[in-house]
């Protein structure tokens, strides 16, 4: 499908496309506040466009479906026909290989990272009890569930938050969820997002459950015509989505994609990767490939000292800036910070391989060893 641009669009209402969840609507929601909130839209009107995926409407497993991208290609039909300016999507579900005519133009300051344990009466994972039912759609989120407790009972389940969450007796919101299991894994940004962190029971720490590339963050993403300067151009709209951005976060989430581009793995292999930036500047990336049964686990460690800048330099994430006096040269830009983000990204990669990562889980283009 190819864009058709509208130059009548620029300075009209900015239509933000999501999924029709609770929790899309409400992260959703928080971008449409914070894209008023930067001041540079002025009073143009900002609205949702809901629209349904392929991940909305099966009810297969994610990792029958493949799992990256049944979230995010019918959002991206829309943006291309013109239905909406930008998409919001949950980052972790979007694939690492760019879509022609679109481009992220804001990834925003990243929630909590962690997965979280909802069980039962309060348990932990070190408390339930040997065969303990515990549901989860992810495939990294099983493994890992198998190399930490291999006497569980890890079972597939789909659905929305709510949903999950009332296959666990006293976590349910309806009077007649099920409460067939004794726990559920979900991550702890998107239960925070819609006031249900009080569910959580236990917060994973990446030594035990090592997050999917991208989580907690969320991808902002409309047509590259919309940042340039011909047909279909909108400055007001390219300034809000620039001011959104959050160049630490970027960064991070770059190191962990890359990873994963360079891995040839999507969302349905065993793949947990963090990325951070320190105060001083240095990148470093976590990642861990584990077996699909759980019986074998690889873990590789890298970082990077980034140039110096002071674009990282910002309340939320401070960078101290070491730069000899009398220094003229400009201080790297954004994309030169992402590009070692790349590297720093392929090269964990690299090293996971040579280790034997293709050995524990299906990587490769066609998913399989």
């Amino acid at each position: 499908m190819t864009s058709t641009p509208d130059p009548s669009r620029a300075g009209g209402t900015v239509r933000i496309g999501t999924r029709g969840s609770a929790l899309a609507l409400t992260q959703t929601g928080h971008v449409a506040d914070a894209l008023v909130g930067t001041g540079v839209l002025g009073v143009r009107p900002v609205e949702l466009t809901r629209v349904r995926t392929e991940g909305d409407v099966t009810r297969a497993s994610l990792a029958t479906l493949g799992g990256t991208g049944v979230f995010v290609a019918a959002l991206r039909d829309a943006l291309l026909a013109g239905t909406c300016d930008v998409a919001v999507h949950s980052l972790k579900d979007l694939p690492t290989a760019p879509a022609e005519g679109l481009v992220v133009a804001a990834v925003p300051i990243r929630a909590n990272h962690r997965d979280a344990l909802c069980a039962r009466d309060g348990l932990t994972l070190e408390t339930l009890p040997r065969g303990a039912r515990v549901g989860t759609g992810s495939p990294r989120r099983a493994a890992q569930l198998r190399a930490a407790r291999p006497d569980l009972d890890v079972v597939d389940i789909r659905g929305n938050v709510d949903t999950r969450l009332g296959r666990v007796p006293g976590l349910g919101e309806r009077a007649d969820a099920p409460g067939d299991l004794d726990a559920v894994v979900l991550a702890a940004a998107g239960l925070a997002r819609l006031g249900r962190l009080d569910a959580a029971t236990e917060l994973f720490e990446g030594e035990v459950m090592a997050p999917a590339p991208g989580q907690g963050a969320l991808a902002v993403e409309c047509r590259a015509e919309v940042l340039g300067d011909g047909p279909g151009a909108d400055p007001e709209l390219a300034a809000a989505l620039a001011a959104l951005d959050h160049l630490p976060t970027r960064v991070a989430v770059t190191a962990e994609r890359e990873l994963l581009s360079a891995l040839e793995a999507g969302c349905a292999a065993p793949i947990g990767a963090l990325g951070h930036v320190d105060p001083d500047g240095h990148l470093t990336l976590d990642a861990v490939v584990t077996s699909v049964d759980g019986t074998g686990t690889l873990r590789a460690s890298a970082s990077v000292r980034l140039p110096d800048t002071p674009a990282l330099g910002i309340p939320a994430h401070p960078v101290t800036v070491f730069r000899p006096p009398h220094d003229d040269t400009p201080p790297p830009t954004a994309d030169e910070l992402v590009a070692a983000a790349r590297r720093l990204g392929r090269s964990v990669a690299e090293q996971m391989l040579a280790d034997g990562a293709a050995d524990l889980a299906p990587l490769g283009p066609d998913g399989r060893r």
